[in-house]
């Protein structure tokens, strides 16, 4: 479908990745603009299209600072710049054009609330996330803070402001990343111990604590998930889903603590892939009601 050269460079964007980012930032958007009204199509395409450029910058920039350990990993080793496909340098031009073009997008097509956050997004991610992996297994809370980050986006580029309504979005965000990337720690814990990276499966290699984490935070996101009713946000139709889905998501995290195997991990992977599209839609769908 694409030119060998046009992939490759595609693939340093982590295109998958920016899809669920980009569906998070325009349920951002799309709540702020049902709260207070005038819904502006032209302004959602440059909050998405800066959102995609940042996001495809952040990627692009991670992937070059994490170029060698990159190359240690199975999994990761054939990415573009370990397998030699592109230069560093140029990736590393490619990530800074991008990253620059999407702040301007995201400050003169939205609102300069919405390119700072994209901004905080992008170093906070870098800067702290990045290299904190490779000290302590506390980086899978710190990254989970710019990885909550795309409804705020979505919401200021609607609004030009955050509220408890936006928050509400953050939070089932933050909470959901930690069973999803526990899961993928899980699954490749012996290429993350190759590379230096200490997450918690490295540290912890008997996942227990990895698996009662994963209940842990997998249990308080139905709660959370349910404060979009409590901010009237949607109605009962999103409550049945969500601890529907919800409970779901918990089930599969029992499974993983008492059989804790890698095909049980990537069970709550693939529930974790499942679960936040079936949110995203239930909030959309039930919205649209008042």
């Amino acid at each position: 479908m694409f030119s060998p050269t046009f992939s490759k460079y595609l693939e340093l964007t982590k295109p998958r990745i920016t899809c669920f980012i980009l569906m998070s930032a325009a349920i951002g958007f799309f709540c702020a603009a049902h709260r207070f009204g005038g819904f502006d199509a032209w302004v959602l395409f440059h909050a998405l299209l800066g959102t995609v450029l940042m996001a495809s910058g952040t990627a692009a920039l991670n992937q070059w600072y994490e170029r060698i350990g990159d190359g240690q990993m199975l999994r990761t080793r054939n990415r573009p710049i370990p397998s030699g496909r592109v230069a560093s340098a140029h990736a590393f031009e490619l990530a800074i054009a991008l990253s620059v073009t999407g702040f301007f997008e995201l400050w003169l097509g939205a609102n300069l609330l919405t390119a700072l956050l994209g901004l905080f997004t992008l170093a906070s991610y870098i800067f702290v996330y990045t290299p904190l992996k490779r000290i302590s297994p506390h980086s899978t809370t710190v990254g989970a803070i710019p990885g909550a980050m795309p409804p705020l986006i979505g919401y200021a580029a609607a609004s030009g402001l955050l509220n408890w309504e936006a928050g509400v979005l953050y939070a089932i965000l933050f909470l959901w990343q930690f069973p999803h990337f526990y899961a993928i720690a899980w699954m490749y814990r012996e290429d993350y111990a190759k590379a230096g990276i200490r997450m918690l499966p490295v540290v912890e290699p008997s996942t227990q604590s990895t698996a009662r984490r994963i209940v842990w935070f997998s249990l308080v996101l139905i709660p959370i998930s349910l404060l979009p009713r409590y901010f009237d946000m949607v109605g009962y139709y999103y409550v049945s889903g969500a601890v529907a889905v919800g409970a779901y998501y918990f089930y599969v995290s029992m499974r993983a603590l008492f059989d804790r195997t890698v095909s049980r991990a990537r069970q709550v992977l693939l529930a974790s892939v499942v679960y936040l599209p079936v949110l995203y839609g239930l909030l959309v769908l039930d919205r649209t009601r008042f």
